[in-house]
């Protein structure tokens, strides 16, 4: 059955938006899935009181996790999926937020296949739960750095943007070096994006691996790692 928040955010959702704002999203995100025509604080507002309500709140990790995919695989519009995201990360779920809640992001991810879900997913929901269970997640982090999936490579490059020094940077270097010869401009801009980011922490290890990597480092990784050194 389908959850009371569910119905309470497709209810939500279903008369809201601008529709020449939808059709612009749309051809901006290169989106077969259509918008509703909201921007981000809107559809931040629209669904803050619902995630909050205590009468919607759901009390099992299935359920939650049903609610999220059901949200996820039945959506008709792009800020559908966006709601589902947000009730994966929403604070309520905290207690939830481990190594067995990858399942479910390695499926954000996979059938996401864009840089608007991925990115959320890989920083703000796959990064905090690397942080706190290094131990159980770093190995599926690195098996996903050499998936056949582009999208999981992606999360596994970037994944860690927000760990300054808690970044484990022999995990960062393996998913770096899986894809340094992958000609993907989605992976080349991940990794230096991922590089960049770091040398804010340490700016001589970034240059060491630039020039390690010279010859094999693509000039759009190099120019993102040292944009700012």
């Amino acid at each position: 059955m389908t959850h009371p928040l569910v119905e309470a955010v497709r209810d939500a959702l279903a008369p809201a938006g601008d529709p020449q704002r939808a059709r612009a999203q749309q051809a901006y995100m290169k989106s077969a899935m259509p918008f509703r025509g909201l921007t981000s604080p809107e559809l931040k507002a629209l669904l803050r009181p619902l995630l909050a309500d205590p009468a919607l709140r759901i009390g099992d990790r299935a359920t939650w996790e049903a609610a999220v995919r059901e949200l996820w695989d039945e959506a008709t519009h792009r800020e559908d999926r966006y709601a589902a995201t947000a009730l994966a990360g929403h604070r309520a779920y905290r207690a939830w937020q481990d190594a067995e809640t990858l399942p479910l992001y390695r499926h954000l991810v996979v059938t996401g296949a864009w840089w608007d879900h991925v990115d959320e997913v890989a920083t703000h929901r796959v990064g905090p739960i690397l942080l706190s269970h290094k131990g159980t997640v770093t190995p599926v982090v690195r098996s996903w750095a050499t998936d056949e999936d582009l999208w999981l490579r992606r999360t596994s490059v970037i994944c860690q943007l927000g760990a300054r020094d808690r970044t484990d940077v022999e995990l960062l270097r393996y998913a770096v070096e899986s894809n340094l010869d992958d000609p993907s401009f989605w992976l080349r801009k991940a990794i230096g994006w991922a590089l960049r980011q770091y040398a804010r922490t340490d700016p001589d290890w970034v240059r060491d691996r630039v020039a390690e990597w010279d010859g094999r480092l693509s000039g759009l990784s190099r120019r993102e790692a040292l944009r700012h050194l």
